[in-house]
């Protein structure tokens, strides 16, 4: 039965509230910027009306989930520091002497209730929105980029992943106690995953029965974390990796497993879209998407910034047919026929040839796609020609005589071309650097470096309430400077 924060709630001990929480308290701004009924309205379909017992109050764990965004704590943790924790109390709407949760009600709640319902794109317009009306943002440019987020499978298995996790209890309840030594099971040595998971959950035990060792919060974390980790493994026993994870590339030497957050941010660096995919997705193809997100908020939209993979044509067609600059560099491919042209080769435009540094003329012409797809046309030079050349030795290929290629430019690619020229497009492009610190901020600020469940439907949930958490903490900012100034 759905269960609301409507009543009225009344304690003696409230005005400590007052007296400890300071009036610009990060979580104040935070109740200050958004009313979180909003979540009502978007699960009153997940819970029975008038049946059931009482669920738990959907705001309050919408809200606990933001606390996690921000804290990096596991479930345990967090609603273990929600009992004392008197801010925490407050943002989610408590009172001082109230009872919290118990912390399997957070997963339930992730799994049940949040599964189904777009999110992310609802969070990320609710920050947008606030961001406008405060006159924060300008809504005609946004910078787009992709940030990877690696699977919790990856990049160990599930044994070395519990190896890992059991070394760092290990090692800080000997650093703590070093008698403990004696005291815990045997270390289990093979690679049987049934095998590991018995030995950590001697191990769990043997130190859950040191109450003193459990008081000490880098070995409660480690040890919480270690219990998820052995939780979440049991519950998809037979997979060996994430279903949904896929192999990435970051360059042509790094790789990596997980997945892809394409995002949009303004200058401002308000995060205003967001698509999430498997990693070995490329970056161009969800531009359009990013843009029609954009613009359900900021329909004022004129200019996207971007790196070299967002400059496509069928990019540079569908903004031009929207009227939005594309401020990316085109694929460098396409500009390579300059180091023909160095060589002395140079274009006939009234015999539509191609003319070499003797002075002979190409032959024939044809249009084909190389080795990676891209159109280019190429020009064949005459072997009679080729032969008696005094640049024979330099100049001819293997076969006697030359052949050389240029990449085809479309109308928009040229235009493109012309445009990377001028000082407009220089002085947007250095913007760009802006998403690479966003993206760093996302990862270690709020936890994104590391999916924190298994598959896409789980990053999506954790991706849109550390965008969202991410966003109001950025508005916080600016209306900081804003008033300062």
């Amino acid at each position: 039965m759905l269960n609301t924060q409507t009543k009225i709630q009344f304690s003696e001990h409230a005005c400590l509230y007052d007296m400890l929480i300071p009036k610009d308290h990060k979580f104040r701004q935070f109740l200050n910027l958004v009313d979180f009924s909003f979540v009502y309205d978007e699960l009153k379909n997940k819970y029975c009306p008038d049946n059931g017992r009482a669920a738990n109050d959907p705001v309050m764990m919408f809200k606990y989930l933001v606390l996690k965004a921000l804290s990096g704590l596991s479930d345990e943790n967090l609603v273990e520091r929600s009992k004392y924790d008197l801010s925490y109390k407050f943002f989610l709407g408590l009172m001082p002497e109230d009872n919290v949760i118990d912390s399997s009600s957070l997963t339930r709640f992730r799994r049940q209730r949040l599964a189904d319902v777009e999110i992310l794109d609802l969070l990320l317009a609710k920050t947008v929105k606030i961001a406008k009306e405060l006159t924060l943002i300008d809504g005609k440019t946004i910078i787009v980029d992709s940030t990877h987020t690696l699977s919790k499978a990856m990049p160990l298995d599930q044994v070395e992943s519990l190896q890992r996790k059991a070394k760092e209890v290990r090692k800080h309840v000997y650093a703590a106690d070093d008698s403990m030594k004696a005291k815990l099971p045997a270390k289990y040595e093979g690679h049987n995953l049934a095998e590991e998971i018995a030995y950590v959950k001697e191990l769990i035990r043997a130190v859950s029965e040191n109450e003193r060792l459990c008081l000490l919060d880098d070995i409660s974390e480690r040890l919480s974390l270690l219990k998820e980790m052995v939780a979440d493994i049991e519950d998809h026993y037979t997979v060996s990796n994430d279903k949904d994870a896929r192999l990435g590339h970051k360059s042509a030497d790094t790789s990596f497993y997980g997945y892809k957050t394409h995002i949009a941010m303004t200058p401002e660096r308000i995060i205003t879209a967001a698509t999430i995919s498997t990693g070995e997705k490329n970056d161009g193809p969800e531009l359009p998407e990013l843009i029609r997100k954009t613009q359900e908020t900021l329909p004022e939209l004129e200019r996207v910034v971007g790196d070299g993979a967002y400059a496509g044509q069928n990019n540079l067609e569908n903004a031009e047919r929207e009227g939005i600059t594309i401020v990316a560099k085109v694929n460098s491919l396409l500009l390579e026929g300059t180091k023909e042209e160095k060589n002395g080769f140079s274009f006939n435009k009234d015999a539509n040839m191609v003319v070499c540094p003797a002075g002979h003329m190409s032959i024939s012409s044809r249009r084909a796609k190389d080795r990676t797809g891209n159109d280019r046309m190429w020009y064949q030079f005459s072997r009679k020609a080729c032969g008696v050349c005094a640049l024979r030795d330099t100049c001819a290929g293997r076969h006697g005589h030359k052949s050389i290629s240029f990449p085809i430019k479309t109308e928009q690619q040229l235009r493109q071309i012309e445009f990377m020229k001028t000082e407009e497009f220089r002085q947007w492009y250095r913007e760009r650097y802006k998403i690479e610190a966003k993206n760093s901020e996302l990862k270690y600020s709020y936890g994104y470096l590391e999916a924190l469940y298994y598959g896409i439907t789980g990053l999506k949930i954790q991706g849109a309430v550390a965008l969202f958490t991410c966003n109001l903490s950025r508005i916080v900012r600016l209306l900081t400077e804003k008033t300062e100034k």
